[in-house]
């Protein structure tokens, strides 16, 4: 019995572990970023974008993506029809994601879905660049 407890106590813990830790609002999220002194995800949606959906419940649900975005990045969310994105980060289309250090962008934004191994590789390659930013 003991044992069945346990297995359910920590499946529950690995899938409240499961979400990313989304900032509320872009000047919260810029003031962390610059504090914890980490990369600013930026994953500019639209409410009812299909691939914004598809990104959102498959790429970004990955464990590995959802661990190392909590542990080595801020992350926040601005949609499009709600106002939430600032101006300078609009894009054509959505889902586009923003990698910000202090309060530029470092790159030219990720369109669309992308896979899990992707993103994971882009991952990788913002923190290579932010921590050889951050050391000159």
């Amino acid at each position: 019995m003991m044992k069945l407890f346990l297995i359910m106590l920590l499946s529950a813990v690995t899938l409240s572990a499961a979400d990313i830790k989304w900032e509320k609002d872009i000047g919260s999220a810029v003031e962390r970023g610059i504090k914890e002194q980490k990369p600013l995800m930026v994953l500019v949606t639209k409410n009812g974008c299909r691939w914004c959906d598809v990104l959102k419940q498959n790429t970004l649900k990955n464990p590995k993506i959802v661990a190392i975005l909590n542990r080595d990045f801020v992350a926040y969310e601005g949609v499009v029809d709600e106002g939430t994105v600032p101006p300078s980060l609009m894009t054509q289309g959505t889902p586009a994601t923003w990698f910000i250090k202090g309060k530029s962008p470092m790159f030219e934004p990720i369109m669309g879905a992308v896979e899990s191994a992707d993103f994971l590789k882009a991952l990788d390659i913002v923190k290579q660049e932010y921590k050889k930013s951050t050391t000159k």
